[in-house]
């Protein structure tokens, strides 16, 4: 360690390189919050500021960077110049002045705040996207920045997304590492290199700032998902089979309907439209259409608004040549089969609470037969296992919702899904197209009905734009 107190020489460029935006991201004893903390030191001792220090939550200020600050202003020297007060620092020479918050609680309060020149985000990971929609234009003065630090937990996280994966053109991204910290001690290393030993893919993880694909509550793990993509090619498997269109109908407000056609095996494509409750006719003449195109049977949810949609197909039937086959998915109702075993003795009705958690386990079921059937070469019977075509619409998305949800119970100890309600809760909208792909793998769906070539000319009359 150098004589004299220094900042990290890596990150020189990175502080002084003009943005409005600045994310520091990595793994652990990279100096990323350190060096954060000795910066806004010298900022807040050269110039006058108000830096509003925030994080998700924050119960007490030993929680925040204050404390960090502290030990920083202490081996630059500067205890003379600083005011440490229980809730603030403030600089006596300068005016600057250091503000603490825990944004769960108190983002309102924060939204009050005028004349902010820094925001610093710390632990960003767990920032949702509907608060930095309120930080970004709370923080409006000129010249003004946000630093947002983190360690990354999960690719879905959202400022994992909005930052490192598509950051945008007023950011400056960097990641660090500990292989960039001067700083650190043997003792330090050799902890790390004892983790690398022990286990590469969590060293990976927490001291390489690694995301991890998978969160470990979630009911489909991402990697899984990440397997499944073209895996009939890879398998060299012909889709072959039931055709199913399976069909989300938008409920109210900004939710939207969504549609998975499955072919077999194999999610051939997704589709996504805003539809309106008053306009449930044209949204099912729309899959009507795509139905008969694909010589297909629909599998519509049934609940809310989708009450009506078996009503709409009907009447379309009943106007034209032939008729479409379509059944209802109710994921509050009963599970299919319910006395059959579901594993290891359990009964279906004993471990599921409805027929949704059922519907998402199997699918869940078939993607970890494939992920053990792609990576470690197993065998399954073809429909044990899933795939998904990488020219499906809408990929990324699909891939995040299908890998968002969580398992949950209900009192009785029966597995579940976690509600939209809970969804909403960690800022997470409705997974239209997670819904619709899990209704076209559903069990409980017949074999559908073929079209005349009358059929195909008259439904491509229909005027559904």
């Amino acid at each position: 360690m150098a004589d004299k107190p220094t900042l990290n020489p890596a990150l020189r460029d990175f502080w002084l390189t003009p943005a409005r935006v600045r994310v520091l991201y990595g793994g652990r004893a990279s100096s990323k919050s350190w060096d954060a903390a000795g910066f806004a030191i010298y900022l807040a001792d050269s110039y006058r500021l108000r830096i509003l220090c925030a994080r998700q939550f924050q119960n007490k200020i030993s929680e925040s960077v204050y404390t960090l600050l502290k030990i920083q202003i202490e081996r630059f020297g500067l205890q003379h110049r600083f005011e440490i007060q229980r809730d603030r620092i403030i600089n006596r020479y300068t005016g600057t002045e250091f503000l603490f918050y825990g944004l769960w609680r108190h983002i309102d309060e924060v939204k009050s705040l005028e004349g902010i020149d820094i925001c610093w985000l710390e632990e960003a990971h767990n920032i949702t996207q509907e608060q930095w929609e309120i930080l970004e234009p709370t923080i409006r003065k000129d010249h003004s920045q946000f630093w947002i630090i983190f360690n990354p937990r999960l690719v879905t996280d959202f400022v994992y997304r909005r930052f490192v994966t598509r950051p945008p053109a007023n950011a400056i991204t960097r990641k660090i590492n500990y292989t960039d910290n001067p700083f650190l001690s043997n003792t330090m290393l050799e902890v790390i290199q004892h983790a690398k030993e022990e286990d590469e893919e969590e060293y990976r993880h927490i001291y390489l700032g690694e995301p991890r694909e998978d969160d470990d509550a979630v009911i489909i793990k991402r990697s899984w998902i990440m397997a499944a993509i073209d895996a009939h090619k890879q398998l060299g498997i012909e889709p072959s089979g039931a055709k199913r269109l399976g069909f989300d109908v938008a409920d109210s407000g900004a939710d939207k309907c969504a549609t998975t056609l499955a072919h077999g095996i194999v999610a051939r494509d997704i589709d996504e439209w805003s539809g309106r409750e008053d306009e449930l006719l044209k949204s099912c003449s729309r899959v009507y259409r795509a139905a008969v195109e694909h010589d297909a049977q629909v599998i519509y949810d049934s609940i809310g608004v989708g009450a009506s949609v078996g009503a709409k197909l009907g009447e379309l039937n009943d106007e034209h040549l032939t008729r479409i086959s379509y059944s209802k998915f109710n994921a509050g109702a009963a599970v299919w089969h319910p006395d059959a075993r579901y594993s290891d003795g359990v009964s279906n009705k004993d471990m599921f609470s409805n027929l949704k958690a059922q519907a998402w386990w199997l699918v869940a079921d078939r993607f970890r037969n494939t992920y053990n059937a792609i990576h470690r070469g197993m065998q399954f019977e073809e429909d044990e296992m899933i795939s998904i075509s990488s020219e499906c619409s809408n990929l990324d998305r699909l891939i995040d919702e299908l890998s968002t949800p969580r398992r949950d119970f209900d009192r009785s100890g029966k597995v579940k899904v976690e509600s939209k309600q809970d969804l909403a809760k960690r800022d997470i909208p409705s997974p239209n197209l997670a819904d619709s792909f899990v209704m076209a793998y559903t069990p409980t769906v017949s074999q559908p009905m073929t079209f005349t070539d009358e059929a195909m000319d008259l439904i491509y009359s229909l005027d559904i734009d």
